[in-house]
């Protein structure tokens, strides 16, 4: 494989080509971040590009380590987002073409569909207006059911009426991101591990990039896709304005006993709340054989805070003091302290989940487990949009902003990115 030079901090060779030589190697593409995102983005660019020398930065030592495992493993159908928005359109496509993928790389899914129900009459409008915007996105097989279609496709789910949306499907998108990076190495591209970015600095024809531990990666051109950490690497040399800025929430969900899982079969999820970017709790079987209740939504004492002992003092202080989320945050503080109580009280938050499944009880609760979500935010409060920038003109591209349903979206997305750079003229 075809592999730039990365220099130690005394100029020493850590791993490259055989060649004996001082001459240092450049490449033509710096993928800075080893998640879905990241990884997609690198193996449309060599699907379109073979001849670029093309390395993937991953500051883990694995791949899709944080947003791109923690998460439900839902492969989202699109009847949730705005008509004509990034979200609704490439959420559609890239349903289909995960579908495809998966198939076409024999990972493991399952389309075992969603219920999207309503369990009081003030839901129904929301309802319908879900199944409308489903409607004008294309998704494919809406239904609208009533309490007995309800449970004649999931007889232990309650609610009055329901969005029944059969394209909707579970995946480990970890396993996904595996393949995208299989194929970026098939393709001749390199993958770093353990290369945690520091900053950016332009020269003369490339951008130099520095690691926390002294090593070095010269690029002609940089795509950064760095998740929980977007913002820091955008601003860190690469052009990228202060806002969006990343507010890091903890979802925690309930796991339950193996032999309870075929409680229910397909995806429950409620109504969603307008105003917030979040699904609510929902029941999620999973191909890693769980089955998952929630996630709540709290805000993270750090970046990559898992459990509320994890804390980093100087990136919590800097995410409060942000005014778009001060702004958020005295708009909806009860909501805020509500679902603080019921991260801590398992019974509160199983009332919540029994109004969809009564049949759910305490005993066949086994633990939890949590992922952090990127929530951009600027200075009027949360972002609900993917958010992809140029940043050192002809140079650098941010993708600031990819929340739920990237992973879902991570092809189509990965098309976007190396669509705009193109136009940029980033390989002319």
């Amino acid at each position: 494989l075809r592999r730039a030079l990365v220099r130690g901090p005394q100029g020493a060779r850590l791993f490259g080509s055989s060649p004996a030589t001082t001459q240092e190697e450049t490449l033509d593409v710096a993928i800075i971040g080893g998640g879905i995102i990241g990884c997609a983005t690198a193996r449309e660019l060599l699907e379109r590009r073979p001849d670029l020398k093309l390395g993937i930065l991953e500051k883990e030592d694995g791949l899709g380590m944080h947003q791109t495992s923690h998460n439900s493993g839902v492969i989202h159908a699109g009847m949730y987002y705005k008509p004509g928005s990034m979200k609704a359109k490439f959420c559609v496509a890239g349903m289909k073409k995960m579908y495809d993928y998966c198939d076409k790389k024999k990972i493991p899914y399952r389309k075992n569909g969603k219920l999207i129900m309503a369990i009081r009459e003030d839901e129904v409008e929301g309802l319908e207006n879900i199944m409308e915007r489903g409607l004008q996105n294309g998704v494919p097989g809406l239904e609208m059911v009533d309490a007995d279609g309800i449970r004649q496709i999931e007889p232990n789910a309650s609610g009055i009426k329901a969005v029944w949306s059969p394209a909707t499907g579970i995946v480990d998108f970890q396993q996904v991101c595996f393949g995208y990076a299989e194929d970026v190495k098939e393709h001749g591209g390199t993958i770093t591990k353990g290369f945690k970015m520091e900053k950016l600095a332009a020269e003369k024809d490339a951008v130099r990039i520095f690691s926390s531990d002294g090593r070095e990666v010269l690029a002609r051109k940089v795509i950064t896709c760095a998740g929980l950490y977007s913002d820091h690497v955008a601003k860190s040399g690469g052009g990228g304005a202060m806002d969006p800025q990343i507010a890091p929430f903890r979802g925690a969900w309930l796991t339950v006993k193996q032999e309870y899982l075929d409680i229910v079969k397909a995806n429950i999820y409620p109504v969603p709340d307008p105003r917030f970017p979040f699904l609510g709790v929902h029941f999620t079987p999973t191909m890693k054989n769980e089955l998952l209740l929630g996630p709540n939504a709290t805000l993270a004492f750090q970046r990559e805070g898992y459990r509320y002992r994890d804390v980093n003092f100087s990136e919590f202080l800097q995410t409060l003091a942000h005014p778009g989320l001060q702004k958020t945050m005295a708009q909806h503080i009860a909501t805020g302290v509500k679902e603080m109580f019921r991260d801590f009280v398992i019974d509160a938050n199983l009332r919540r989940l029994q109004q969809y499944v009564p049949t759910l009880s305490k005993e066949m609760i086994e633990g939890w487990k949590s992922g952090v979500r990127a929530i951009a935010i600027d200075q009027n409060g949360i972002l609900d949009e993917f958010v992809i920038e140029e940043g050192i003109p002809g140079r650098v591209i941010n993708i600031r902003n990819a929340p739920s349903p990237a992973c879902t979206a991570s092809l189509r997305i990965a098309e976007e990115v190396v669509d705009r750079a193109e136009h940029l003229g980033f390989f002319r």
